[in-house]
């Protein structure tokens, strides 16, 4: 007599979802290391809030029209434009953090990085850890508001050229537009004037072999250069407070 052949056991369906949930959070933590890793960027998502904060980093040197040496730490322009450009079609993320550890770099970058988050219409904290400076000063008062850990530094000074130019008055006088741009810029977005702005920077007391300013975390809120002196947790505590603030504003123009 054959022996009937053993029916297979049924998959639970509650199994098979537990096991579909695993890989697609998998999934997402592997693409948010890749993106780690690529380019400093991550969403954070897993709050008491309830709330989607993109965090973006800049960090080391700004890198703009011309590639940096190969043993630099960079960040690419190019790479941060589309993706804040992509933060603010996503209507799911709320607001942008931004995290500052950079010795400047490109000007044209630097601003047009600084411009673009100025733009958006998400609420938006910076947060400078270690420095912010040079074209970091710029990138760092873009955002609606700003903070600085105590230990930090921003370096404040006139805007330079590399490689070879033409000694001539034209060239003076760009260099001067460049430095309004940037003075300008500095000035809209933060509680400094232009006027002690570009004293500061044209200080030859406080910079080896140099000329401008060196400003400590205390020091550059005293300047009214950055809002507040904090750390991380500030910095998301504040940020969440903009976007509920925001979510209600719309609630009441509905």
């Amino acid at each position: 007599m054959e022996k009937k052949p053993k029916s297979e056991k049924p998959v639970d369906s509650q199994e098979k979802k537990d096991e579909l949930e695993k890989k697609d959070e998998l999934d997402n933590q592997n693409s948010q290391d890749q993106q780690i890793r690529e380019m400093g960027q991550v969403l954070l998502s897993e709050n008491q809030e309830d709330i989607r904060v993109e965090l973006l980093t800049i960090i080391g040197e700004v890198e703009g029209h011309e590639s940096a040496p190969s043993h630099s730490k960079t960040t690419k322009y190019e790479h941060v434009l589309p993706k804040l450009a992509m933060i603010e079609d996503d209507q799911s993320i709320e607001g942008l953090l931004i995290l500052l550890n950079t010795v400047g770099g490109d000007v044209e970058a630097g601003l047009a990085i600084a411009e673009m988050i100025a733009s958006l219409s998400k609420p938006t904290v910076s947060l400078v850890l270690g420095g912010g400076h040079s074209i970091g000063v710029p990138m760092a008062v873009s955002a609606d508001y700003s903070f600085v850990v105590p230990s930090a530094t921003m370096v404040i000074h006139p805007v330079r050229s590399s490689g070879m130019f033409i000694g001539v008055a034209q060239t003076y006088r760009n260099m001067e537009k460049i430095q309004d741009r940037i003075t300008g810029f500095i000035s809209r977005h933060s509680g400094i004037s232009k006027e002690r702005l570009e004293e500061l920077m044209l200080d030859t007391t406080q910079l080896v072999k140099d000329v401008g300013t060196m400003l400590e975390g205390e020091e550059a809120v005293k300047e009214g250069l950055i809002d507040e002196v904090g750390g991380i947790s500030s910095a998301l505590q504040k940020l969440y407070s903009m976007i509920h603030t925001k979510k209600k504003k719309r609630k009441e123009n509905l």
